[in-house]
Order: structure tokens, then C-alpha cells, then sequence
């Protein structure tokens, strides 16, 4: 039977999708086939439905998701009674769930939908579908008693009507009040309850919404401007100077449009950073002249100016009546929610009371979420070199939505947090360092010299080279000061790795003429003898670890063997069970000749030090990863036809391997992940997109976990 979960609540204004969000987030962790259910809809398509399809690629047919909309829901109750409509509702509700492994049912939002008893109709609806139920409550503008005593009696209608809860959330409470709301409501409630507080970027309209519902007109900006929250609204009618003095981070100026200077003067303030402001609202229908534009433009490129038609009063009260909304077009939104609900709910918890299997399937998507998770579970802080590439700028900007892990971004402040400012970022909790004037550059010379010294390497040469970002960063993780490093989104992969070999790797030791270093010597771990690289490479269904398709261009038989140790390793860090197939042009005894030998003394040498490893070599491709191919090459072998873990015999056959599978069948490559170095340091693809440097970063703080 389809297990469903029923999210539900008691009053309009709680808040409730940043748990259906939350909750629709735990459940893709586990399977790879949810489906959505919202019984009522007041407009189709549903805004909430949009969000969830967009966000976690949804294939699921949107005529599907809805029972009915509530204008005849209220017509079959009034007219059939309310047997008749949940009848309905129930049938409605299998047709979906025949198809899907868990069902996320939304439930009605209280919103001026004319049921009588609608907590009784969610109750009932959730105990039809066989769905158990996670109510919500919302906290906005009561104090923690009135909190306290409406979800005891939240809990009680619900369990009363013979729901099965499985567990409370308090949402919108004050953050003063957080703590005591829990520790009452864990005293009292015979179910889990996790309190979450008011988080005002989530209640925050961005521009574009403000825009949209004033009738506005977008007079500059892009998208990324016009995706900004208004956290405060700053009315301008006094002379510039008072105005500079009001503004607040993520203010909307609202001015009236004939105040060219009040304009200019916020987006000049803007554009220092002091502070970053959302935008500008005119109002009155009065726009600046072309040369006014023409200036803004170029004072706080991307930055909205919208024109309304209504004075300022009347705006203002349109303005303070408006909240924001999640949606397909606020991704940052989702990415705040997700991260506050992930701070505060018990998620490990939930997951083990919702009780849904594990899919034996992993997906590219339950793979990201995990990576995440694991991140997450033990806090470290990773440095980024390339602070100023706007790339790197939006995934700190998740990173820190999400709460994934501390951050310490390199580069000029002042560059970085106007760019910050003009993506509409806030670093308020990242560091920032600039290593041409930090107070460590001496301190970092000092120390690279150290290691150099067997290379002539003075302070005052070393001076200069611990300038550059990237040797800056790698002495900041020699040095404790950093957990990991990634970089490489605008650097090669020489500039990026080169200092780790320098500096963490050998620590002063060198390498032999092959490029070897002695296991443990320098700065490589001890079960490892070179450093070598993997790729996670996310198909439909499956995870494969590929290595190494970045590092080593011609191994030997003795670091081939290392490199699969070193990769299956890495795949059970990262929880997928090692297989190794040891790739070669042949499979088995098929083949000879030194390629092929060279694979199979690799194999021998891994059976021989690691007898628990499972390994399969020399193995094509396809007889490694297609069942019915390794049925009649390799029958009987318990690697063949299954295998995790694929080595290349080299370079040259890894990398083009791992773009191929890439480009044609349409796989997420996640890497290359550097190993066994002491200290982790990974490179970024130049191509690299937001969600690469996410998952990059994430893999970074989990390695650095490892490391400890």
C-alpha cells in the first residue's frame, strides 16, 4: 500500500509550505517516485504545486494533482452532503497514489473557502486515505502560553478525530520565544513538536511580486534584482541626507517619482554597499528623465526601479498588506525555508516515523540531498577562493540558505560585497579575507618558505606567491583555519591543485621522478600512496564513482591498485557500496598484452592488501555495468553486470569516458573529488554551474568530517 502523509493545520497565515517543503524535501531523500495530492484548490494551476514540479522535476501530470477546486467542493457539500464529497476526494486521491511510492497530500489552507468544519474535513480526508497526518500551527503575534495552548489543542482535535499525528510544528513564533514554546510543548505533547521561528525574508515580498501586484512598471533591473526581498520599506519625502541616515539592508525606497535625487542617492549608497538596498518604488506615476536612468543604470546595474500610478500613502498601505509567497519564481525563498525547517525539526526523526523505505534506487536528486544532510550533520567551514564570481557568490548564497556549512569567501570585501549587493546576497555570516592585505599574509609567507625552502623558495619570494587566492586559501587549510578548499570555477586545474601538491601534499618532501610519495609522507594520508581523483557521476538511477579521470595520466600497476582502493573508499564515504571493475580493453583472460596486463596485476595487488574489497579485472565497460552482458563474459562473478565503482587504466580513457556518459546520456558529474590528500581541496569545472559548486563544497565539509 502507497504510504501518504497528510500535511494539515487549523488557521490560514501559519506558514504551512515551508513544511510541505520541508517535508517533500525528506521524502525525495528516500524514494525516487513521490506523487502530490491537494484535495482543494482555490486556482489552477496552484502556485505551492508549480514549486514543488520545478524544484524536484516532477513528472507527474498536473491534471492529477488536484480533487477539485473549492467552489465545488462547497457545491457537492451543500447540495450531497459531505459523505458524497469525500467520496469523491478519496477516488480522486488513488488514482494518484496507484502510481507512486509515497504521496505528499497538501491540505486545505483555510482561506475563504466556505466549508463549515474544515479541520474535521482535513481529519477525516487524511484517516480516508490512509494518510498520517503532520499538523501545523501558526505563532505569528501570540505569546509562547497562547502558542502552547493551541497546539495541545491542535494535537487533541486531530487525535480525537482518530488521525494517526505523527507529529506538531509551530511555525511563525517570535525567536525570542522559540525555546520555551519547545521545552512546554515536549513536556506536554505525546508526539514530537518542533518550533520554528518567524523568519522575515519568508513573509517578505520580492520586487518582482510588489511590482506585479501594484500594477507597476518595471523602468530598470533584471532578474536577479527584481527576485530581492523587500525586508523594510524606507519612504522618501525628506532632504537626501536624512533619507541615507533611514536606510536598512534590503529596504524598498519609496519615493515619488519626481525626486531625481532621492533616487540617485539610494542606489549610490547601494552601489557602496552602505547598505545594499532591494530597490526603488516611484509612485505618482512621475519617471526620472532619460539621463536620470541612464545614471541609475550605471550606478547599481540590475537594481529595480519600478513606477506605480497611486501616491504614497495609498501605496503604503498596499505595500504593508502584502507578504510574500512561495513560488516557482522564489527559488531563494525555498532555499531559506529549507534551511529553517531543517534547522529546527528533528528531520532523522520525522524520517523514522513517516516509516518509508528506502528506495533500492539512487537518484541524482536523493544523492544532492544527502550530500547536503551529511554536510550539515557536522559543521565545518570551507574557503573559496574565486570570492567575487558570481557563481560562487549564488551557491554561497544557498550554502548559507541552508545552513550546510561556514564559509570564508577570498577576494577585495568591497568587490565582493557589491556584487553580493547587486545579486541581492546577504554576507552577513561569511568572512571575508583579502589576502593582499590580511594580517596572515606575513605569517603564511613565513610558513610557505618553510616548506619551499628545498626549492630556493625566500620570504620575500614567498611574499608574493601567498598573495594569489588560491595559495592563500590551501596555507588557510594547512593551517587550520579552514577545513577545505574549492576552486576552480575561473582558475585551471593546475592553479587550483598545484598549491595542494606544494603545500599540503608534500610538506616539503619530494616526489620521486614517477610522482610517487611514500604512503604516508608529506602531506598524503597514510593509507595512501599518490593523490588521485574520482567523479560522482549521477545517472537516472544509480550513483558510479569514476577514477581517476582528472590526476594521473599513466598510472602504473602499483597506483592503479591504489587508486581503486582510494576510490572505493570514497564511494562508501559517500554511501555507495563499492564494486570495483578494473576497466581494460578486454575482460578476464580474453586479452593480453601490456595494457591489459598491467590492469590485472593492479587487480591481483588490491585482492592481495584488501581481500574485503569486491573486484573484478581486466572488465570492459559494458560487461561491468549491464547484467546480461556479464552473464556470458563474466558468469558467476560478483562484481560483473554490477559494478560502483569504475577505474580507468588512464587519463586519456577516464576523462573522455566521463564526458561522453556526460554529454550523451544526460549524467550529473559531480567532481573531480581530490583523495588522498590529508586535507581536502577540490576543483570546480570552469563550466561549473550554482548547483556543482553546492554539491562541491558540501562533498568538501563532509571529506573534511573524514579527515578528523
Amino acid at each position: 500500500m502507497t504510504r501518504s502523509v497528510y500535511v494539515t493545520g487549523i488557521d490560514r497565515g501559519d506558514g504551512r509550505q515551508v513544511v510541505d517543503l520541508g517535508v517533500m524535501e525528506l521524502l525525495t531523500r528516500q524514494v525516487d517516485r513521490v506523487g502530490v495530492f491537494r484535495p482543494l484548490v482555490h486556482d489552477d494551476p496552484d502556485r505551492l504545486f508549480e514549486l514543488l514540479r520545478a524544484r524536484y522535476r516532477l513528472s507527474q501530470d498536473p491534471g492529477t494533482v488536484y480533487g477539485m477546486d473549492y467552489h465545488e467542493a462547497s457545491a457537492i457539500q451543500a447540495e450531497q452532503g459531505t459523505d458524497e464529497l469525500v467520496s469523491r476526494l478519496v477516488e480522486r486521491f488513488h488514482r494518484v497514489a496507484v502510481d507512486y511510492e509515497v504521496v505528499l497530500v497538501l491540505g486545505t489552507d483555510f482561506a475563504a473557502t466556505q466549508l463549515p468544519d474544515e479541520l474535521a474535513l482535513n481529519a477525516r480526508l487524511a484517516n480516508e486515505f490512509g494518510a498520517s497526518v503532520i499538523a501545523v500551527v501558526g505563532g505569528k503575534d501570540q505569546n509562547a502560553e497562547s502558542v502552547r495552548a493551541e497546539t495541545r489543542n491542535a494535537y487533541r482535535a486531530y487525535s480525537g478525530l482518530g488521525c494517526d499525528v505523527l507529529a506538531m510544528i509551530v511555525n511563525r513564533v517570535a525567536p525570542s520565544d522559540r525555546e520555551v514554546v519547545a521545552e512546554r510543548l515536549t513536556a506536554t505533547l505525546p508526539v514530537p513538536c518542533s518550533v520554528l521561528p518567524d523568519e522575515p525574508a519568508l513573509a517578505a515580498p520580492t520586487v518582482a511580486q510588489i511590482a506585479a501586484a501594484l500594477d507597476g512598471t518595471v523602468l530598470l533591473g533584471d532578474d536577479a534584482g527584481l527576485a530581492r526581498d523587500a525586508l523594510d520599506f524606507v519612504f522618501g519625502g525628506a532632504m537626501l541626507p536624512n533619507l541615507l541616515k533611514a536606510l536598512t539592508p534590503g529596504c524598498l525606497v519609496v519615493t515619488p517619482g519626481d525626486r531625481a535625487d532621492l533616487v540617485v542617492g539610494s542606489l549610490a549608497a547601494h552601489s557602496a554597499g552602505t547598505p545594499p538596498i532591494a530597490g526603488v518604488l516611484l509612485t505618482l506615476n512621475e519617471r526620472p528623465g532619460e539621463e536620470i536612468l541612464t545614471l541609475a543604470a550605471r550606478l547599481a546595474p540590475g537594481t529595480p526601479v519600478v513606477s506605480v500610478a497611486g501616491g504614497s500613502f495609498p501605496t503604503a498601505g498596499e505595500l504593508f498588506a502584502l507578504e510574500g509567497k512561495l513560488n516557482a519564481a522564489t527559488p531563494r525563498k525555498a532555499e531559506t525555508a529549507l534551511g529553517l525547517f531543517e534547522r529546527h525539526v528533528d528531520t532523522g526523526a520525522l524520517l523514522d516515523r513517516i516509516s518509508v523505505a528506502r528506495s533500492g534506487r539512487v537518484t541524482p536528486m536523493m544523492f544532492e540531498h544527502e550530500l547536503l544532510e551529511q554536510a550539515r550533520a557536522d559543521r565545518r567551514r570551507v574557503v573559496l577562493p574565486e570570492g567575487t564570481e558570481e557563481r560562487v557568490l549564488r551557491a554561497a548564497d544557498v550554502l548559507m540558505r541552508r545552513d550546510v556549512c561556514d564559509l570564508t569567501l577570498l577576494g577585495d570585501p568591497d568587490v565582493i560585497r557589491k556584487k553580493a549587493a547587486d545579486l541581492g546576497i546577504d554576507l552577513a555570516a561569511t568572512q571575508l579575507i583579502d589576502p593582499q592585505t590580511s594580517e596572515l599574509r606575513q605569517a603564511f609567507a613565513e610558513r610557505y618558505a618553510q616548506l619551499r625552502a628545498h626549492r630556493g623558495v625566500t620570504v620575500e619570494l614567498a611574499y608574493d606567491v601567498v598573495s594569489d587566492v588560491n595559495y592563500f586559501g590551501t596555507l588557510m587549510v594547512q593551517e587550520g583555519l579552514a577545513d577545505g578548499m574549492v576552486s576552480g570555477a575561473v582558475h585551471s586545474t593546475a592553479a587550483t591543485i598545484r598549491p595542494a601538491f606544494e603545500i599540503i601534499r608534500t610538506k616539503g618532501a619530494e616526489r620521486s621522478s614517477s610522482g610517487r610519495v611514500a604512503a604516508g609522507d608529506g602531506g598524503t594520508r597514510p593509507d595512501a600512496s599518490i593523490v588521485s581523483s574520482v567523479f560522482f557521476m549521477c545517472l537516472a538511477d544509480k550513483v558510479l564513482v569514476y577514477g581517476d579521470c582528472a590526476v594521473n595520466p599513466d598510472p602504473d600497476a602499483e597506483q592503479l591498485a591504489d587508486i581503486a582502493v582510494q576510490s572505493a573508499a570514497t564511494a562508501a564515504r559517500f554511501g555507495v557500496e563499492p564494486r570495483i571493475a578494473m576497466l581494460s580493453y578486454s575482460t578476464g583472460t580474453s586479452g593480453s598484452g601490456a595494457d591489459v596486463d598491467k590492469v590485472r596485476e593492479a587487480t591481483d595487488r588490491v585482492r592481495e592488501s584488501r581481500p574485503d574489497l569486491r573486484i573484478e579485472g581486466p572488465i570492459q565497460y559494458d560487461a561491468a555495468v549491464e547484467p546480461s552482458v556479464a552473464a556470458t563474459k563474466l558468469p558467476g562473478s560478483e562484481v560483473a553486470g554490477q559494478a560502483t565503482v569504475l577505474i580507468f587504466p588512464d587519463l586519456n580513457t577516464g576523462n573522455n569516458t566521463y564526458k561522453a556518459v556526460q554529454r550523451s546520456a544526460g549524467a550529473v558529474a559531480v567532481g573531480p573529488v581530490l583523495q588522498g590528500l590529508r586535507k581536502p581541496v577540490n576543483d570546480l569545472s570552469r563550466g561549473a554551474l550554482v548547483q556543482d559548486i553546492v554539491n562541491t563544497v558540501a562533498i568538501t565539509a563532509i571529506q573534511a568530517q573524514g579527515e578528523e
